[in-house]
């Protein structure tokens, strides 16, 4: 993949809620909107316990990623935010079953509310260099 500035879209990962992309390149790195647990293809959330969007958010991430022609293996930062922080440990575990150790940094903060009523929002930045 030649790099260069500019975004990435697919149909596989939900359409911006906003003005903004779903990923974005900049040299050899590559930062990702936040996703959230919407289906794709309904614009919905995917259900309402955050272990459902959380599944569903990683996988709108890797549908971003492979747009770049990227993968999890790329990432070196994620951000995470939650409705409620109690909701870590479930999201924890989603987490971790998508990423290899070693893991890249990663920041987690609760935050009050999240667009359209998601439970679990995530982000990454990933690093297409060696």
């Amino acid at each position: 993949m030649s790099m260069q500035n500019g975004s990435v879209y697919t149909e596989n990962a939900p359409d911006a809620v906003g003005p903004y992309s779903q990923g974005f390149w900049a040299g050899e790195f590559f930062f990702s909107a936040g996703q959230v647990g919407l289906d794709p293809a309904s614009g919905d959330l995917v259900g309402e316990d955050v272990e459902s969007q959380a599944e569903r958010a990683m996988d709108n991430l890797h549908a971003v990623l492979a747009a770049a022609g990227l993968s999890f293996e790329n990432v070196v930062k994620t951000t995470i935010f939650l409705d409620d922080m109690a909701d870590f440990v479930a999201v924890n575990e989603i987490y971790a079953s998508r990423l290899k150790k070693p893991y890249p940094a990663r920041s987690t903060v609760a935050v009050q509310t999240l667009p359209k009523g998601a439970l679990v929002e995530i982000e990454v930045i990933a690093y297409l260099g060696t």
